[in-house]
């Protein structure tokens, strides 16, 4: 077996009134396979600031990976458990590989039915008209859950915006989640999860940030709406300690980013620790191509899970390759008379 990477610049739709500091590139890297005549591709997915591989030394490990495919996969994941998103990546790239079609990696209803996964609607931070004006969008386009980025701009504006959505939609009709991103401080966190509890929110992710198990616990037993962790469980690959982690905090939901966990299988033991706590969870992705996305979507398809995901979002960019994922009134699909164009990753010839 051959294989070989790349480089790609994604370049994300930036509309006027997004915040300063809001991202314009996502880099990723296509790890390519060849077996005589079976080829596979995967989407080493890197997030810069997030990714726990986030490096000097990536490309050189993927330079490692590609003399060393042919070793025994236990010992590639092995070396590659400090660069999830390249775990990630070779876990895409051999089942790709695998495949009778090299783009149906988890066969299922999701690509061959046409089956719909529900969504949410994610709104990117910015100023309070570029807000409102992604929601109106969301709401014109039929998404009844609705994700909100907080933390950026004025907290009051923030609770001005959902009391605005929530004047015309309830609860029942519009589903509304936020995400801090870890924008509080511990000390100010329970008073902000009130005044945003009075808006009959689903929940909101990682309130503070990470490594802070005792003051996290302590939101988790007293908060009057639901946190969900998300940036919590990066980098934490033991089950021993996520188990403990889960025990300790108690959160009400957990978000599990595959490729920032370190692909499928390390997404699989979260699920297990999760169900051993009974904590009710979703996947979103995290700025991969339609590559990673199109995988992500099929993985979660298989899991049954029945709340809206979070995978909306192949269509922030401008020159992302063209798939069959369909996005429409809030749900993401697989379309059968989509097809998968990759000639503007330039791919070279294994």
């Amino acid at each position: 077996m051959k294989a070989s990477y790349q480089s790609y610049i994604l370049d994300f739709k930036r509309p006027s009134g997004t915040s300063r500091g809001i991202l314009t590139q996502k880099q990723s890297y296509f790890l390519q396979l060849r077996d005589g005549e079976q080829w596979g591709i995967g989407e080493c997915a890197l997030l810069r600031g997030l990714s726990i591989d986030d490096r000097p030394d990536y490309e050189a490990k993927l330079d490692w990976l590609c003399k060393n495919i042919n070793e025994d996969l236990s010992y590639l994941l092995a070396e590659l458990m400090e660069f999830p998103s390249i775990r990630f990546g070779l876990e895409i790239a051999l089942a790709s590989l695998r495949s009778e079609d090299p783009y149906e990696l988890f066969p299922s209803d999701f690509t061959q039915k046409e089956t719909p996964i529900p969504i949410n609607g994610l709104i990117w931070m910015g100023s309070p008209e570029f807000m409102s004006a992604q929601i109106e969008e969301k709401l014109e386009a039929g998404f009844d859950c609705i994700k909100m980025k907080i933390g950026a701009i004025d907290f009051q504006q923030e609770l001005d915006i959902l009391k605005h959505i929530r004047d015309r939609f309830d609860a029942k009709t519009i589903e509304l989640r936020v995400d801090a991103n870890g924008a509080f401080t511990p000390e100010q966190a329970l008073d902000k999860l009130h005044r945003l509890a009075e808006f009959e929110l689903h929940s909101i992710e990682q309130p503070i940030k990470p490594k802070q198990w005792e003051a996290m616990a302590a939101l988790c037993e007293h908060t009057p709406l639901p946190i969900a962790l998300d940036e919590e469980l990066i980098g934490m690959h033991d089950p021993a300690e996520q188990e403990r982690m889960l025990e300790i905090i108690k959160p009400q939901y957990l978000i599990f980013k595959p490729s920032l966990l370190g692909g499928f299988a390390a997404t699989d033991r979260w699920i297990d620790a999760a169900a051993k706590q009974d904590i009710p969870w979703w996947i979103t992705s995290a700025l991969e191509s339609n590559i990673g996305l199109n995988a992500i979507c099929q993985y979660t398809f298989s899991k049954r899970t029945i709340l809206p995901q979070g995978l909306g979002t192949g269509s922030l960019y401008t020159n992302n390759t063209e798939s069959p994922l369909v996005v429409e009134s809030g749900f993401i699909r697989y379309s059968q008379k989509g097809t998968w164009n990759l000639n503007m990753l330039n791919l070279k010839p294994l």
